[in-house]
């Protein structure tokens, strides 16, 4: 079985004295619950696993009922799967926790949550200074290489979830896995449980769209043409952010430099996972691989998908960056440096945008992926950090 990154991280956090408590949040169907019974396998102690998924542990009496059967113990390691569900549970595990922490009891307590919605209700308000975090995001390709023993060009279309993989010989199969068991599962339990959505339907039919024009530009005027009943822009903009933090949708803002930044008036869409992109357009890895102008389309769509996932490691921001025709691809911001990515899939492409962005804001460092340039392949195992040094 392999072992994600994130199992050291865990592990030697958990080994230092009881300090914090361990939130591990990300996407569906990533591995926290596996990497996390990983952690659980190798604890030399008193340990207790519970999940709140079902409807008798939507309330708070179950949680604190876990925490008394860890209390008897005295000491030792809680987790907690989909704490999410449990109205109200960042209150209570800010209370159970004060009153160990009060009485000296060395329980060591990591939570689990299903997207960085998980953030935004109890952890900053109800628990400051009680947690850190660890953010699990889709899986890589160098995982999935190891894993599946798949190629690039099979991880590009198929993506990075570990689940759907044993699948992909039977693409039809394959996509109605993915749409009805993740998709409809984040959208119905991570964001319509967690957040009142006034059209449900509006917001679908949005990430569908915004799954086909991935890694495209395309504002959301021309979006509300292709929709019914489509509200206004900032109902759009607001339900592309909670796609974005339930790990499947974001849309990029444009790169403005110092200048105050406002929601982009036209985002570019790009996929968490590329999966989703393969999975919206409706069709085969064949036939696609073998079209070289569309299947460029996904090999940008999985540089941003890379970029976008290793933003949460690293700790830098993504933008793309267009003035009339020139562009760049995608910008990565840490700091005060700037790095400028283009990624050349066809021989059409010229180099005007990163000259000129160049220009205008000095970047830090420039970076040609694909022809001419870092192989694409490679891009997709490097460490971006690496980058900004």
């Amino acid at each position: 079985m392999i072992k994600r990154p994130h199992l050291e991280l865990l592990t030697r956090r958990l080994s230092l004295p009881r300090k914090f408590i361990q939130v591990v949040f990300g996407p569906r169907q990533v591995g926290k619950t596996t990497t996390i019974r990983q952690v659980l396998a190798a604890w030399e102690g008193p340990k207790h696993f519970a999940a709140a998924d079902g409807e008798a542990a939507s309330d708070a009496n179950w949680l604190k009922t876990q925490w008394e059967i860890m209390r008897a113990h005295g000491e030792g390691l809680l987790v907690i799967d989909e704490i999410q569900k449990i109205e109200n549970w960042s209150e209570i595990v800010k209370q159970l926790w004060d009153e160990d922490t009060f009485a000296n009891r060395p329980i060591k307590v990591v939570v689990l949550g299903s997207s960085r919605m998980l953030l935004q209700y109890g952890l900053t308000e109800s628990l400051a200074g009680r947690f850190e975090t660890t953010y699990m995001g889709h899986w890589t390709l160098a995982e999935m290489e190891e894993a599946f023993g798949w190629d690039a060009d099979t991880y590009v279309w198929f993506g990075g979830y570990p689940g759907a993989a044993d699948l992909i010989a039977d693409e039809v199969r394959w996509q109605t896995y993915l749409m009805n068991a993740l998709v409809e599962t984040s959208v119905s339990r991570d964001i319509l449980m967690l957040t009142r959505i006034d059209k449900p339907s509006l917001m679908k039919r949005l990430f569908e769209i915004g799954c086909v024009y991935s890694a495209r530009e395309i504002s959301f005027t021309k979006i509300m043409g292709q929709l019914q009943d489509a509200g206004n822009t900032v109902t759009l903009a607001h339900y592309l952010e909670l796609l974005d933090k339930a790990g499947l949708l974001a849309g990029l803002q444009k790169y403005a430099g110092n200048m105050p930044r406002k929601r982009a008036s036209s985002p570019k869409f790009q996929v968490h996972n590329t999966a989703l992109h393969s999975a919206l357009f409706g069709g085969y890895f064949k036939d696609t691989r073998h079209q070289p102008a569309l299947w460029g389309r996904w090999v940008v769509s999985a540089v941003g998908a890379y970029l976008l996932n290793q933003s949460f490691l690293h700790n830098y921001q993504v933008y793309y960056w267009r003035d009339g025709q020139a562009e760049v691809d995608f910008v990565i911001e840490k700091g005060q440096k700037l790095v400028s990515i283009e990624v050349k899939s066809n021989t059409d492409r010229n180099q005007k945008g990163m000259e000129l962005f160049a220009k205008q804001f000095k970047p830090h460092r420039q970076l040609l992926v694909g022809d001419g340039g870092m192989r694409w392949q490679d891009f997709l195992k490097m460490d971006i950090s690496k980058l900004f040094a």
